[in-house]
């Protein structure tokens, strides 16, 4: 298992050296993790001939070939790291620093710093089998406690209670954690991106909006799903989420090596625009996913997005979702977690399964 990781840190270190960098220091959580595999790692110095890990207590066992710096109690791990860098020219994730951590880092480096511009990020867009492996179990555990509360009774129950039980659930079934605060949306809720549960109780007819995903071994899945509660929806009800099914299945099927996100929005938006709804898809209709719930690659709204990272790639973990909401009414919210596949390997691969057909619960 180290020698994965060690080839991913001999890869930035190659990206560096064309780069013209000596070292790289990186801070942001999920960036050190994928390079070291230690989930407590607090900021990594990759040298030319040490890989440096920062850490508040000293590990029992740690992979061959990473040092340890212990930090005192207040430490800032890429201050610490910096003080300790040889290197003439060195890397850093600007992104992930403040000002003020900026300032820091470069009062103790004793060399000229330069932004590293994403690229850790973007070495991580493909996944390995093995990363792929825990986000399938990531979206079989969230599928699974989902499947569970469609089964119990949830007439009369808040938006907050039903979206802790999940949480719980998936803890229940071997996820880290939630990938993200599950959201659940009841009635004139429902459909919304970003509905905070809240209060508001199940009622006979509502349309249940639940977005919700699991984190294992540090990876993240993502599902949408809407149903309808209690009794027989009605036709509008129908109408709306048969749209939006129709609008996500087309952005699916447009996932391809060497399209892009953008791509996936525009097929949406012409299903919508078709139907009478107007494309409301200014942030595109999905994401990378991985190590971070949303991280690159990530759409260009719908102007198309420059440069080679605009295109899918073979084993790229992607969302792809969609809703509409009607004032006062409620609406419809569909959102699938996929991995890129060539066409002679059946295409898109599709990770969360729960049904998204218009259920009755």
């Amino acid at each position: 298992m180290g020698e994965v990781f060690s080839e991913r840190r001999e890869r930035l270190r190659e990206r560096c050296s064309g780069a013209g960098v000596d070292a790289a220091l990186v801070s942001a959580p999920a960036n050190v993790r994928w390079l070291t595999g230690v989930a407590g790692a607090e900021a990594l110095l990759l040298e030319r001939d040490r890989a440096l890990i920062c850490v508040s207590h000293a590990a029992r066992e740690r992979e061959e070939g990473l040092e340890e710096l212990v930090l005192a109690p207040g430490q800032d791990p890429a201050v610490a790291a910096a003080h300790v860098a040889t290197a003439e020219l060195l890397g850093v994730e600007e992104h992930d620093l403040t000002v003020a951590r900026h300032r820091a880092v470069s009062g103790a480096a004793r060399c000229r710093l330069r932004d590293l511009h994403h690229s850790v990020e973007q070495l991580r867009v493909v996944k390995d089998e093995q990363e792929l492996g825990c986000l399938r179990i990531a979206a079989e555990i969230a599928d699974q406690a989902l499947g569970e509360l469609l089964e119990s009774i949830l007439v009369g129950r808040s938006e907050r209670h039903l979206a802790m039980e999940l949480e719980r659930r998936m803890v229940d079934h071997g996820a880290d954690g939630p990938a993200f605060p599950v959201r659940v949306g009841a009635g004139d809720h429902s459909g919304r991106a970003r509905h905070l549960p809240g209060d508001r109780r199940v009622e006979e007819g509502d349309f249940l909006t639940v977005s919700l995903g699991a984190c294992y071994r540090g990876y993240r899945s993502c599902a949408t799903r809407t149903f309808v509660v209690g009794l027989a929806p009605q036709e509008w009800q129908v109408e709306l989420h048969g749209v939006v099914f129709a609008a996500q299945r087309a952005a699916r099927e447009t996932l391809a090596v060497g399209a892009s996100l953008d791509d996936c929005a525009r097929a949406a938006g012409r299903v919508l625009e078709a139907r009478g709804y107007p494309p409301e898809l200014d942030e595109g209709v999905g994401h990378g996913v991985g190590l971070d719930v949303d991280e690159e690659p990530r759409p260009g709204a719908l102007e198309p997005w420059p440069g080679e990272f605009g295109k899918l790639e073979n084993r790229v973990p992607v969302t792809v979702g969609l809703g509409v909401a009607l004032p006062g009414r409620g609406g419809v919210r569909i959102e699938d977690t996929l991995v890129v596949r060539p066409s002679e390997d059946g295409g898109p691969e599709l990770l969360t399964i729960t049904t998204k057909e218009l259920l009755a619960l």
